[in-house]
């Protein structure tokens, strides 16, 4: 199921951002509270700049968001799904990684009209 998601303020965004910006510098593994929170944030602002139902966007465990226009769907699998892990979700949302990059070192599985994200990223 497809949660309510709300993006952070700026400055909750910069607090988290930089938590995992210093985490990843020395080595370390993030908070699984600011993975969530960058996320979602990130899941919610596709979802606000994008309006739809059409493609969902599964970041498991932590959030799913439904976006871009066209065919709408209201049970079952969505007509395109794109899905990825916490850490390749951050780095498309923030312009460290291109949508076709992850997509062909299979970070990222995409199907359907309309999964190629290439537009829509990077986020900030």
């Amino acid at each position: 199921m497809v949660a309510r998601l709300r993006p952070l303020s700026p400055a909750e965004l910069d607090a988290v951002l930089s938590r995992l910006d210093a985490a990843e510098a020395v080595g370390n593994a993030a908070s699984a509270e600011d993975v969530r929170a960058a996320v979602k944030h990130f899941l919610a602002v596709l979802a606000q700049r994008f309006p739809g139902k059409s493609v969902e966007v599964r970041v498991p465990p932590y959030a799913a968001a439904q976006c871009i226009e066209g065919a709408r769907h209201t049970r079952g699998t969505p007509p395109a799904v794109v899905e990825t892990d916490a850490d390749t979700w951050l780095k498309l949302a923030r312009g460290q990684l291109t949508f076709t990059e992850a997509f062909e070192s299979r970070r990222v599985r995409a199907s359907g009209e309309r999964s190629n994200l290439t537009d829509q990223l990077p986020l900030t």
